[in-house]
């Protein structure tokens, strides 16, 4: 089953198909055909035998005639899939076919061990057939610390923030994203942020999400106000938790009443506030902590 990341990198190019043209020029340098117009195709790319092709997303530019000029494929993969070397060579030809035109394979991946792989020449077995698929690795996402190119392009920001969020200049790269996350629509917003925030170490994180609940408060959008609202609901609740256990603590340790290290770290840890309250009830008239946890 595909990961939500997956499925979130995918609708990126959905949602704007002009992504794809802007990577292939700005990051791999190749060259598109004058065109008027893009669109999404159908990812079913059926052949005559019963196995099923599906591409994750099919870019065609268009004419002013609405005639297309060029299909890219546009394929997300996350670990390697030696069944994608067989396939690939399929949605070209076949989407060939059905268009009649030129075709491209545009491969994204978020590890660089995953992408040198996906680029491995594919030998089709006729002299000169050989498939190169054109990869687009972390290293060749470009860097967005712009806040004005981020807000026109949110995807490219999105993608820039999973590839760079942690290095040297991340908190550029932060700022930026989280800025792209307020004009977009609420549910882009949270797919957006959710993918980011599922790249991202623990370090950039945390500061994603404390730019998210102070710095962002001036945009007053409804993903914005409901993010931070969110943010201080949870802190609300884990700070009642914390209030909770430390009393059942406290309460213990005035009655002299002895808490094992695996009882203290039981009652610390707990996240079920009726348990919490129950104990503290117990704890009252508690001789041993096995009164607690009857």
């Amino acid at each position: 089953m595909p990961s939500a990341m997956h499925e979130a990198l995918i609708e990126m190019f959905r949602s704007r198909p002009s992504l794809t043209v802007e990577l292939l020029r700005e990051s791999l340098g190749v060259s598109v055909p004058i065109h008027r117009q893009i669109r999404l195709e159908p990812g079913d790319l059926p052949d005559l035998a019963p196995t099923e092709y599906r591409a994750d997303a099919v870019v065609v530019l268009c004419e002013a005639s609405d005639e297309p000029v060029q299909a890219i494929v546009v394929e997300v993969q996350l670990g390697r899939d030696g069944g994608k070397r067989w396939s690939w060579p399929v949605y070209l030809t076949t989407l060939r076919a059905r268009l009649r035109c030129a075709v491209t394979l545009l491969v994204v991946c978020v590890e660089s061990a995953t992408a040198d792989w996906c680029g491995a020449p594919i030998d089709l077995g006729h002299p000169g057939w050989i498939l190169r698929p054109l990869v687009l690795g972390p290293h060749r996402v470009p860097v967005v610390t712009d806040v004005e190119q981020a807000r026109s392009s949110p995807e490219l920001a999105v993608m820039s923030a999973m590839a760079h969020g942690a290095e040297t200049d991340g908190d550029k790269v932060l700022d930026a994203v989280a800025s792209a996350f307020t004009i977009v629509d609420d549910e882009h917003a949270a797919l957006y942020s959710d993918v980011v925030f599922g790249a991202l170490p623990e370090a950039a994180r945390h500061y994603l999400e404390a730019l998210m609940t102070t710095k962002l408060r001036e945009y007053q959008s409804d993903f914005v106000r409901r993010y931070v609202n969110q943010g201080r609901a949870e802190g609300k609740a884990q700070g009642q938790l914390e209030a909770e256990a430390d009393a059942v603590l406290s309460v213990l340790a005035a009655r002299g009443v002895g808490v094992p290290d695996d009882a203290r770290r039981r009652i610390s840890e707990c996240t079920d506030l009726d348990q919490l309250k129950a104990w503290l009830s117990r704890a009252a008239t508690a001789t041993s902590i096995d009164d607690i946890f009857c």
